[in-house]
């Protein structure tokens, strides 16, 4: 069962499953009508009824719905719906006896990229213990979804991947966009530490973390394994964060983000490189 399926990863992760010849249910606020799903509920992933029936013969679930900004709604909305709708979703998956979980994490639970002021990571290469400065409604969703996970490992024996995504999009569209952009100005991802993934990688990973056997949680950071800039990836931690403290080297685009989780835990390494 995948939530938030009309998105862009949620679509892509559809595609994958068709791909394979995995059956679907998509759990989506409004149907678009062109879904790659055996069947489509439409509803809200906060109203437990809604997930129940979305889960009917569902074996894993990707949880993908949410509102993916700070900038969108009022705090207080963005905050509540992010984290009633994991805890929802994981709670009536456990109860349905769905025992494999991937959820749709954030590189922004680490404060940074909406933040009201200009904030620099302790340290970098980034990684999993990496210090959190949130002071938005969006990465304090994301860190709360993080002990959600943890207690619904827990509390039904699951395993759950909460997948730290970054910017992601597709080659065809506003990644190659996005990029071109900040190749003239890199101060325009400097808070996202330049790092994305392409949207079909991003499907792969959500399925590779449905692998993951448990019980238990953990958070991933997943990314390319370069910057989207075509400069130094250490030029740029000194002019963009120059409080950063680099602990290992960053040779030439080198994303500033520790992978190695991702490579060993889920076998992940990204296909599609700018």
């Amino acid at each position: 069962m995948v939530t938030g399926a009309a998105g862009r990863i949620g679509r892509a992760v559809l595609d994958l499953l068709a791909d394979r010849g995995v059956p679907a249910t998509a759990l989506v606020l409004d149907d678009p009508g062109d879904l790659p799903a055996d069947l489509v509920i439409v509803g809200d992933a906060t109203d437990p009824a809604t997930v129940r029936a979305a889960l009917d013969g569902a074996g894993a679930v990707v949880h993908l719905a949410a509102i993916p900004t700070p900038e969108w709604e009022p705090a207080e909305k963005v905050f509540a719906v992010n984290t009633q709708s994991t805890f929802t979703v994981l709670e009536q998956a456990g109860l349905a006896g769905v025992r494999r979980a991937c959820v749709a994490g954030s590189q922004a639970a680490s404060g940074l990229p909406f933040a009201a002021r200009e904030l620099h990571p302790a340290y970098a290469p980034i990684d999993h213990d990496l210090p959190s400065q949130a002071e938005d409604p969006y990465a304090l969703s994301k860190l709360a979804d993080d002990l959600t996970a943890r207690m619904m490992a827990r509390r039904h024996g699951m395993s759950v991947v909460s997948l730290r995504l970054p910017y992601v999009g597709g080659m065809d569209e506003r990644l190659r966009d996005f990029a071109t952009a900040c190749a003239a100005d890199p101060g325009l991802h400097a808070r996202g530490l330049w790092a994305y993934l392409e949207t079909g990688d991003a499907a792969r990973a959500c399925l590779l973390a449905l692998d993951v056997p448990g019980p238990g949680a953990v958070p991933v950071l997943v990314a390319a394994p370069t910057t989207l800039v075509p400069h130094p990836t250490e030029d740029l931690m000194r002019r963009y964060h120059p409080t950063t403290e680099l602990r290992a080297p960053l040779p030439g685009r080198t994303v500033p983000i520790d992978l190695t989780r991702a490579t060993e835990l889920l076998g992940f390494t990204a296909r599609f490189v700018l």
